[in-house]
């Protein structure tokens, strides 16, 4: 999907909220050939005065990430202060982010928490996994919104809240809950992933609501996203 600013939920002098597409890689890099969200952003900027040095413009106002498989709400930062304010609440945790996403089975109960660390796989460098490393502490939170039965097969939509921000967090503790992401080519049940490509042609999970402390004014906001039309039609 194109990158243009129908993606764009929140705009102001500070900050820019947009709705991540499906697909669309946030930062560049030298192995990327298509268009970034970082890439997109650095054209809005491209007037504005900064230092080059600077890590904002190194950066180019990316404050955080989402996976490239993973769409949803996302702020990027315009101004050098606005990036400095907003890495320092991602930094220490203070910003609230859900999730929705589609997993394999029922919950075993309505909610729960599941705290285990997360590092690079030992055997494959696409990957991380639950470790003993206790350095890698990480934390998601979990809530059964709805359950479904596809094709004589049952699943749960979940809520999820990751209270840390390890790479691959959430697609991870599914997996070791034995309860993986419909559609994950990486971390579901290799298995199954035919079926569910089937009905869900991408991973289901969604960035849904970020909460943060508006860098200029310093009152708590929130912005969500709706759920893209490929799968609300999944769903329906």
């Amino acid at each position: 999907m194109p990158m243009n600013d129908n993606i764009i939920i929140f705009e102001d002098e500070a900050i820019c909220v947009i709705d991540k597409p499906y697909v669309v890689i946030v930062n560049n890099a030298n192995t990327v050939r298509s268009e970034t969200v970082q890439s997109w952003f650095q054209k809005k900027l491209e007037n504005r005065n900064w230092k080059l040095e600077s890590e904002f413009a190194q950066k180019g106002g990316i404050v955080h990430r989402l996976d490239k498989d993973t769409s949803g709400v996302m702020v990027l930062a315009k101004t050098e202060e606005a990036y400095e304010k907003l890495k320092l609440q991602f930094l220490e945790r203070t910003t609230k982010k859900t999730y929705w996403a589609l997993v394999h089975g029922k919950m075993s109960e309505s909610s729960g928490i599941i705290s285990a660390p997360i590092d690079r796989h030992p055997k494959d460098s696409r990957k991380f996994a639950v470790s003993t490393n206790l350095s890698r502490t990480a934390i998601t939170e979990w809530k059964v919104i709805r359950e479904f039965t596809i094709f004589n097969l049952q699943f749960s939509l979940l809520e999820l809240s990751p209270h840390t921000g390890r790479t691959h967090q959430l697609r991870v503790h599914m997996q070791h809950l034995h309860h993986p992401i419909v559609s994950d080519p990486i971390y579901g049940w290799q298995k199954s992933l035919s079926e569910d490509l089937k009905f869900c042609p991408r991973l289901f999970l969604h960035a849904k609501s970020l909460t943060f402390i508006h860098p200029i004014s310093n009152q708590e906001v929130i912005y969500t996203s709706d759920f893209p039309e490929n799968l609300q039609s999944m769903l329906h």
